[in-house]
């Protein structure tokens, strides 16, 4: 079966997510942490992605990016992914495959759903137990966004920008929002969403993703395909007939 065509459309947000081979680590000292960031920079400028948020979990990564083409993120990612695991080989001594598979991605509506996927990202080391809060973690853009520290990578969405008119007004909006703990049901949404590459937002930002890539970016009904349900029935009731 032919793998399912990852959901692309240029300028709108993507949440995207990179595992380690059967979750095995991928980041073993503080260097290759900031070679991934590094590369992950360079392949944004050359590919033409915006970051706005990420975190680097030990065996996997959570990037929300919008790219400027259909193609950047591919071309980013692919760029990305080559080019750490060609440091980590080298440095360890290891050959063979780092990351499982295709990385995950998923398109996300920005009026009201992006900033829920900035929380989610950046509250990842906090559900995982790792840190007790968010700006205690190094390895994620919450100390961008939350503490004023400075960084070339991330590039601000209006989404972000939009949340007071100066730098210190947004800071404090924006470390309002990790107050509370996110809900079950946002959780299993960007969960669902990001598993299924389908998307994250209104029924209204779906109808327009569909009409504009002519294709389903909603999740599909579990079970058989509708034509091969009806292909089955009908053998059953011919087979039903002879047997009669």
């Amino acid at each position: 079966m032919p793998r399912k065509a990852r959901i692309r459309h240029a300028g709108v947000p993507q949440h995207v997510i990179q595992r380690g081979n059967n979750r095995a680590v991928c980041f073993f000292t503080d260097a290759d942490y900031r070679l991934y960031l590094d590369s992950l920079q360079e392949g944004a400028t050359r590919y033409d992605c915006d970051i706005h948020a990420y975190v680097l979990m030990t065996n996997h990564v959570h990037l929300l990016v919008t790219p400027e083409t259909e193609e950047s993120l591919p071309y980013m990612m692919r760029y990305l992914g080559s080019r750490y695991v060609q440091y980590v080989n080298h440095v360890y001594k290891r050959s063979g495959t780092l990351w499982e598979g295709r990385y995950k991605s998923c398109l996300i509506d920005s009026a009201g759903y992006l900033l829920t996927c900035y929380r989610y990202i950046e509250l990842n080391p906090v559900r995982a137990g790792m840190v007790d809060a968010a700006g205690d973690y190094k390895w994620s853009s919450y100390g961008i966004h939350a503490l004023g520290k400075t960084d070339e990578l991330i590039q601000d969405h209006p989404c972000y920008l939009a949340l007071g008119t100066s730098e210190e007004a947004r800071r404090e909006a924006y470390q309002a929002l990790f107050q509370h703990q996110m809900d079950d049901a946002s959780l299993t949404a960007i969960r669902e969403a990001a598993n299924s590459g389908t998307a994250l937002g209104s029924e209204r930002f779906k109808d327009e993703i569909e009409a504009a890539l002519a294709r389903s970016v909603r999740p599909g009904k579990p079970g058989r395909p509708r034509k091969a349900r009806d292909e089955m029935n009908m053998s059953s009731r011919m087979s039903g007939r002879k047997a009669c």
